[in-house]
């Protein structure tokens, strides 16, 4: 056992910053084991001299494991098949834990922050005048909702620590806190998968191949509904199968990102066809539940049967969306954890690239398919006053839409007691194009002026009383008929304001920095409730989502960016709660950082080894 412990330490000490905090649960568990800093634990600072066994041991990972007998098959297996929550309550579990921890993270720093420097003083200080000037209280926070995780008893949510076979093996008495939580964030990876494939099996067997709903349905409307599901389940069924061979190698997982890159790369392309048919799927879902009683009333009684957990069927429609995003998720949280400059690091940096096209192009496949309808739709609404301009493209969409007040003649005392000093106007902003209407009677928009976005300048007034509350001026620098253009507009709410400065000049400075400026503080929010964007200029949210705050109105709305991928836009600042604590804002940035962090020579050197190596062998 001694040689052992000295084989897993020699392998897997590194060097940690001290700085690291905990992002999840799995972290929280990990840091608390049990002889995991026991100093008398051999190769924790030892030498060949006071460590004989260290001189022969092996000097790798990969090495060490060889030296762990692998778990039976059908150990993994078992565990696989008794994971019982289905897909949906996996990740809201997980997504809840991770709230939860950073939550006390940041209560724990706003206690530490307000300690009472008097409780550090000295005896023997004058007792009265400590009554007399108490130090006062903090001030109260805001009580955060209290989160009720899933408590299902006949569920297995388990952490890889705790599986029998790792608590009897002893090699959590030997593994370094941090390659602790890198099994776990593998571990999670593997078993969220299962979880996953379980509620597409459901969706499968109970939903798509019912027989009185494939009696209900035109095989047109099923294949909409349903689309190439079969084809993601089985992708999902070998990726699944390959993950537990690699678990049943060692009880200490060498690496699962390998196989991740394989199936982006490979196999992962039947979600962009999945996914591409989200909007008619939705379209179609929701038409059926109009139009044909029989359907609707079927599928309420499909979703009251237990094994749906009170689920309806449009949770397990959208489960492919939700994976694919997931799981690069998951192989960020691996990427934080593995050994810089190793080889799981460029390993994991693979992967995660390959996921990266892949969410990438779901996106755009879903875009695609909605913006072709919405900009023929707003073609035919248009009527010009000046000389036409072609609104239909493949490479224009919609930005933002809405109307707005313009100030009507010169900005004089006489004309602000007009009543007549604003007019409504109409802004249809594309990526490239700004188009100002008016709206005139049949749902139509007369066009009078145009400009290329590139082309536009905003600036705010500052405070000039009621009358000009929230009023900015636009200028076209060369408008519809190539001259320069000003206008004075005044929208509803500050917010909207700030709304429209922002997409209007997308290059503005805002008040505070972006992801790319690399600072290791900025301010910043977590989601705590889930969020669906209603305006093209909105930012969609997922619980857990950590986003920079770039602009702040005073009517409840933010302006950030989600960490994860730098996608901008807005939502309503109470679907989030702000991270207090400067340390875990900085090591949210820190790791954001080395998850997006360019290629670098050496590492493009390794993978074109592997791919070298990978060619040979075949």
């Amino acid at each position: 056992m001694e040689l052992l412990a000295a084989a897993f330490s020699a392998a897997c000490a590194v060097d940690h910053d001290s700085s690291t905090s905990e992002s999840d649960a799995r972290d929280s568990a990990a840091g608390h084991l049990p002889g995991s800093e026991s100093s008398s634990t051999p190769g924790n600072g030892a030498t060949p001299e006071e460590c004989p066994a260290l001189a022969d041991s092996p000097t790798t990972l990969t090495e060490a494991l060889q030296m762990i007998h692998p778990i039976p098959a059908d150990s993994w297996r078992n565990l696989i098949e008794q994971i019982g929550l289905l897909y949906q309550e996996y990740r809201d579990k997980s997504t809840l834990q991770e709230i939860e921890t950073r939550r006390q993270q940041d209560a724990e720093i706003q206690t530490n922050a307000h300690v009472s420097p008097a409780s550090e003083e000295t005896p023997g200080e004058d007792e009265d005048e400590e009554e007399e000037d108490e130090p006062a209280s903090p001030p109260e926070r805001k009580a955060l909702p209290q989160i009720c995780l899933l408590s299902n008893p006949h569920s297995r949510f388990n952490l890889w620590q705790d599986l029998p076979e790792i608590q009897s093996s002893g090699v959590l008495e030997i593994l370094q806190p941090e390659e602790i939580k890198l099994q776990e964030a593998m571990f999670e990876l593997v078993t969220s998968e299962a979880s996953y494939y379980k509620s597409l099996s459901l969706l499968v067997s109970h939903f798509m191949e019912n027989e009185r709903l494939k009696k209900t349905l035109h095989p047109s409307e099923a294949h909409i509904l349903f689309s190439n599901v079969l084809d993601v389940m089985a992708v999902s069924e070998r990726f699944l199968l390959e993950l537990e061979r690699r678990m049943e190698e060692n009880i200490v997982i060498s690496d699962v990102c390998d196989i991740v890159y394989h199936y982006a790369a490979n196999h992962f392309s039947v979600y962009i066809t999945y996914v591409s048919n989200q909007t008619y799927q939705e379209r179609t879902y929701k038409q059926l539940l109009q139009e044909k009683a029989a359907f609707r009333e079927l599928i309420a009684q499909l979703e009251l049967d237990p094994k749906c957990r009170g689920l309806p069927l449009s949770s397990f429609l959208i489960l492919p969306f939700q994976r694919i995003t997931r799981l690069k998720l998951l192989v960020q949280n691996i990427l934080k954890r593995v050994e810089e400059r190793s080889e799981r690091e460029c390993t994991a940096l693979d992967a995660h690239k390959e996921l990266e096209m892949v969410v990438k192009a779901c996106n755009e496949g879903v875009r695609k398919m909605s913006r072709t309808e919405q900009m023929i739709s707003i073609q035919k609404k248009m009527e010009f006053k000046i000389k036409s301009v072609p609104i239909i493209s493949h490479s224009r969409w919609l930005l933002k839409q809405g109307e707005l007040r313009q100030m009507a003649g010169p900005k004089t005392s006489r004309t602000l007691r007009t009543k007549k000093l604003f007019r409504e106007i109409y802004l249809f902003l594309f990526n490239d194009l700004l188009v100002i209407c008016r709206q005139i009677p049949g749902d139509k928009y007369q066009v009078f002026d145009s400009a290329p976005r590139g082309l536009l300048r905003v600036e705010e007034l500052e405070d000039q009383g009621q009358t000009l509350a929230n009023v900015f001026i636009l200028r076209l620098l060369e408008n519809a008929d190539d001259r320069e253009a000003t206008y004075m507009l005044k929208a509803t709410s500050q917010s909207e304001m700030k709304r429209w400065m922002t997409s209007l000049a997308p290059n503005r400075r805002t008040k505070f920095v972006s992801f790319t400026s690399r600072l290791l503080d900025c301010p910043q929010v977590q989601c705590v409730h889930p969020y669906v964007a209603q305006q093209p200029d909105e930012l969609t949210l997922e619980l857990a989502d950590i986003l920079n705050i770039l602009e702040k109105t005073e009517d409840g709305w933010i302006f950030g960016e989600r960490l994860h991928d730098q996608e901008r836009g807005w939502f309503p600042s109470s679907m989030t709660e702000e991270i207090l604590n400067p340390k875990i804002r900085s090591q949210n940035l820190k790791e954001c950082f080395r998850v997006h962090k360019m290629d670098d020579p050496q590492r493009s050197q390794n993978k074109d080894r592997r791919k070298l190596g990978s060619r040979n062998r075949q």
